[in-house]
Formats: C-alpha cells, structure tokens, sequence
C-alpha cells in the first residue's frame, strides 16, 4: 500500500516537473517568481530574462529588439504611462492629439460589477477590464438576448477580485497603478466589412512607432481561432519575418492595403511622436479608423522573432540615451 501510494506521488511530481520545465514562465514563477517584490529590476528582468530567452541582457549594451524593451522598462518609464495604457484614462489622451472621431464610444464605467447599469447597455457592446492587457478582460456582447450574463459576471468578478502584487510580474511598472474598472464600450460591426473578409475577428493594425516613426504594421486575423500575424513595412510591401507569438504563422492570403493606410500612419505618428518605442493598435472598417491601444512593451519584451536576425534589427530602430551604467 506504501509502495503504491509512493509510487504514486513521484508519478505525480514527475509530471509535474515535466510541465514547469516544459513552460518556462511557470518554471521561473515556482523558483523565483515569489521573490518578485523583493528582488531590484536589473536583477529580476535578468533572470526571468535568462530563464525565458536563454541569454543574459546586456544592460550597458543592449542590442536586440527584446534586450532595450527591458532596458525602457527600468530606465525610461514615467509616471504618466499609466494613464496612457489605462483603457478609460487614454481616451481623453487620444482625442486631444487626433480627435475624437477615432476614438470608440464609451457608453459607461463603473468601480465595481454590482455597479454596471445592465439595464442601460444595447443591445451590442464591449466589457474591458482597465487594466488588463492583450485580450484578456475582455467581453464581447453581439446580442444581448443570447449573452451569457451570468457567467460574465462570474468571470468579471474573478478579475476584478484579483489581488495586484506590489510590483507587475513582468515589471511593466505603469500598470501597478491603474485604477482598475469596468468600461462599457459600442460594437464594431465588422462582420460585413470588405476589408475583413479574410478574417473571422475585427482585424488589429498594430503599428512598431520608433521615435515617433511607424516603421512596421503587425497584422493580426482570426485571433481566437487560427491566429495569424504578418508583418508589413510602410510601402505595404510583406516582411520576411514573423514574432512575437512563437507559434505564429503568416496569413495564407495577403492582407489589402489599407486604402487610407496613409492617415493611419499620420495617427500613429501623432500618437508615437514623444515615445523611443510604442506600439499603436488601430482598427479599420471599411475606411473608418479606430483607435485601440498603446503598448510599451509587446509581450513584454520576451517575444520571439523567425528568423531572429530581425531582433536585432527591430533592436537597431529603438534609439536609447545609453547614459545609464551599472
């Protein structure tokens, strides 16, 4: 019976071993992760960075895309970032440097899921959670008639009941101090789009700004089915790489040229303009352009590229005021 039971413990901790090695980021979670309010950034972005990409950072020296996305997180971060990333507070942003006609209605915000007016949303709309990154918190109601209230509640009140570590997990350090809350926002009706045809979900335009210039259009279709990314330059010409999803793969059909491709790119000149390195997220339906969000760091700086020659030249594009020694 002893044996029996050992014999069954070890099964169950090689398998779990098995799982931490196979996944690096809860590898690195059970083994240093705890000690993230502890530990000082250099040292923690080191060794999470060691463990997730297999190299040292050279932080005196960066050179790759992934290396000086790191080095912005420690050395160029200000304050008032959290209010660009801030699902609520970035709109007020926005509007003041483009318009607000790209910026997508809010219908409301509330602190609290007992506080959301149910009563008063249509019968399409959209449930962000402020502070919560990529597609996560997010909640899409294309009809209210068929909409999992329920369960959306359940999972709304789960996210917003999660206790935020002192410091992030991946030192992003702008949203430790997002207020977070739940924003009601109108439905894009892409489905009967021309130029998203080729796509089962609204497309993401997500343009690379380096020191206030677009330089490359990551293109993202079917994002919760058969995710695809493509790369394009300025020209609309396809890229030869592909990031920063390791499992990512170009789409089979090539992406149309947006036909107002060149105001986007105005937009994001705009809204890059006093930032080394952002990321704008735009959406285009048939001619109508929306923004969608800034990020600093795309998958936080440990996103892969294929080939990886385009680490380093993404990397070459990020201007840093190299000052900082340590």
């Amino acid at each position: 019976m002893f044996f029996f039971v050992e014999m069954k413990e070890m099964m169950l901790l090689k398998k779990t071993i098995r799982y931490l090695i196979h996944d690096t980021d809860h590898f690195f979670d059970a083994c240093i992760g705890r000690l993230n309010n502890i530990l000082p950034d250099i040292l923690y972005l080191s060794l999470r960075y060691r463990f997730k990409m297999g190299d040292w950072i050279n932080w005196n020296h960066p050179r790759t895309f992934s290396e000086k996305i790191q080095w912005l997180k420690v050395y160029a971060c200000k304050p008032e970032y959290t209010n660009y990333i801030d699902k609520a507070a970035v709109k007020e942003i926005v509007a003041k440097k483009i318009g607000w006609q790209y910026v997508i209605p809010t219908i409301g915000v509330w602190n609290k899921v007992e506080d959301i007016e149910w009563n008063c949303l249509p019968n399409q709309f959209v449930l962000k959670v402020t502070d919560d990154g990529g597609s996560n918190g997010i909640f899409i109601c294309k009809d209210l008639s068929s909409f999992d209230k329920e369960n959306v509640v359940k999972k709304l009140t789960s996210i917003m009941n999660r206790k935020k570590d002192k410091r992030d997990a991946h030192r992003e350090h702008p949203y430790e101090k997002i207020h977070r809350r739940i924003i009601a926002e109108e439905y894009i009706d892409f489905e009967k789009s021309s130029n998203n045809k080729d796509s089962s979900d609204l497309i993401d335009y997500k343009f690379f700004c380096f020191n206030g210039i677009p330089k490359f259009c990551q293109v993202i279709r079917n994002r919760n089915t058969k995710e695809t990314i493509d790369f394009y330059d300025m020209d609309w010409n396809h890229m030869p790489f592909v990031g920063l999803n390791p499992v990512a793969k170009n789409g089979l059909n090539p992406v149309a040229k947006p036909k107002n491709l060149k105001k986007m790119i105005s937009i994001c000149e705009k809204l890059s303009e006093e930032f080394p390195f952002i990321r704008v997220d735009l959406y285009n339906v048939d001619g109508k352009i929306y923004f969608g969000e800034l990020t600093f760091y795309p998958a936080s700086g440990f996103g892969v590229f294929e080939p990886d020659e385009w680490n380093y030249k993404l990397g070459d594009m990020i201007e840093l005021p190299l000052n900082k020694k340590i």
